[in-house]
């Protein structure tokens, strides 16, 4: 989004699509083709022109089996993306065609309305074919071979401490770009940024701790806006990994739903206005009224867990809940822990682990229950529910529920928007009927921002392109 730009850009207020490297468009009749026309004057940041060969190596790229892109099955909208991905296909039989050299044609495996918005995201973005083949995949990506299409280019790169972008002057729409040089800052710690943010030292910064809440909330700095994500607990559903074997019944995981009093975790911990969830996709999705699951029920709970076979919490193996380092995390898995205790009597461990451990063990399979979070990849509910379809990038709980595929499925492929919505209601109702997840609370997109900041905009996927950002200093 600042050092890359793909087919189409975001709106930073509406998130409607708009022109990026593709000027204009045309869809056929039937939605299934689109003919995309490239500026001629889009290059590289090292002045290399950028055509619509660029974009058929860079979309291949990403579904080739050999890449193991873990985000490969955006593209699998596309006309046997996803054969391909999964080595039934041929390259040359995905549906992407180089007409000339500045028009591109997309044929979809059935008629996707929001595709124009897809292809704002990260994975639809162009990859260098001619910096690849000279340094290779695994260097490309360097501050010292990397080159960019966006609004600015990266100059820097400290792991864990900054990156530094300067303005491309190779952007095709650079006249626009009113900023010369980004910092960007890695730091975990909220208090240190923060305190760094009332230095003059940063012009934004997310997230507020929680006892600095009501210090922050009356400053005109502060915001908390409405943000399409959902804070939730992973149950690793998979018998083959599951080393609480408690777990993996039913009734014992509505249980521990049933138990978490979310008002309460959002008045004494959050503090920023979140929402209590009681399903998966967050109620500000356009166009979607979810399924809500039932709401805290101490004595169903227990009743459940009796069923289960542990009645009053006797002999129920004691349980782990992994989150990666933050304070916020540690508040909430330590209230969770005392909440199932008092409710039903189990015990409860939690452990914290850093970000990149965490991430390896998540993917591995390697815990009881972990907490996440996930804000939309684009404003459809189907980037909420596709991620739990059997043996999806993302479906970390392992969850294996043939009927919520066909209903993800069909959804996909069908067209009326109202029955295509219907169809995502049932399937949110099956993930809340099985409980491989545990919604917690949906967010707020917390934030500090100086108040001379002009053409920063709120929007419910927290994406802020700098492309039009300026400064007012008095």
């Amino acid at each position: 989004m600042q050092i890359f730009e793909g087919l189409t850009v975001y709106n930073p207020q509406t998130l409607a699509p708009m022109p990026g490297v593709a000027e204009r468009w045309t869809t056929s009749k039937d939605g299934l083709t689109y003919t995309f026309y490239l500026r001629k004057t889009a290059k590289w940041s090292d002045g290399t022109p950028i055509d619509a060969e660029t974009f058929r190596y860079s979309w291949l790229r990403a579904l080739a089996p050999e890449t193991a892109a873990e985000y490969a099955y955006q593209l699998w909208y596309i006309k046997n993306g996803q054969a391909y991905n999964t080595g039934k296909a041929k390259a040359e039989d995905v549906g992407i065609k180089v007409v000339d050299k500045y028009t591109l044609q997309v044929t979809l495996e059935s008629p996707t309305p929001y595709f124009i918005s897809l292809i704002s995201f990260q994975t639809y973005m162009p990859t260098p074919k001619h910096v690849i083949d000279k340094v290779g995949n695994d260097r490309w990506f360097l501050k010292d071979n990397i080159v960019c299409n966006g609004p600015f280019k990266l100059t820097e790169w400290y792991p864990n401490d900054h990156l530094t972008l300067v303005k491309n002057d190779q952007y095709w729409d650079k006249g626009k770009v009113k900023l010369s040089k980004i910092f960007i800052y890695a730091n975990e710690d909220n208090n240190t940024s923060l305190a760094q943010f009332e230095a003059g030292e940063l012009e934004y910064q997310e997230g507020v701790p929680t006892e600095l809440m009501e210090k922050w909330k009356t400053k005109p700095e502060y915001h908390a806006a409405p943000y399409l994500g959902t804070y939730y607990y992973v149950v690793n559903v998979d018998p083959k990994l599951q080393k609480n074997n408690a777990l993996l019944d039913v009734r014992v995981r509505k249980a521990l739903y049933l138990s978490i009093r979310r008002q309460y975790l959002i008045d004494n911990i959050l503090k920023a206005g979140q929402i209590p969830a009681y399903s998966f996709v967050p109620p500000n999705m356009p166009g979607y009224k979810g399924y809500s699951g039932p709401k805290e029920n101490i004595e169903e709970a227990k009743k459940l867990l009796a069923e289960a076979g542990y009645p009053n919490g006797k002999d129920f193996p004691v349980m782990t809940i992994l989150y990666n380092t933050s304070e916020a995390h540690k508040k909430i898995a330590e209230a969770i822990q005392q909440m199932w205790k008092q409710a039903l009597n189990i015990d409860v461990q939690i452990e914290n682990v850093e970000w990149k451990v965490y991430l390896d063990r998540e993917h591995k399979g390697d815990y009881m229950i972990c907490r996440a979070g996930w804000i939309g990849d684009y404003v459809d509910p189907n980037t909420f529910l596709d991620m739990w379809i059997t043996g999806g990038g993302n479906n970390y709980a392992n969850y294996n529920n043939p009927k919520y595929d066909e209903l993800i499925a069909k959804a996909k492929v069908t067209s009326d928007p109202k029955a295509r919505m219907a169809l995502f209601n049932q399937a949110e109702k099956l993930l809340m009927t099985d409980f491989p997840v545990i919604p917690i609370y949906f967010y707020v997109n917390v934030f500090t921002l100086q108040t001379y900041v002009k053409g920063f905009y709120e929007n419910i996927l927290g994406l802020h392109p700098l492309k039009e950002v300026y400064l007012i200093k008095k």
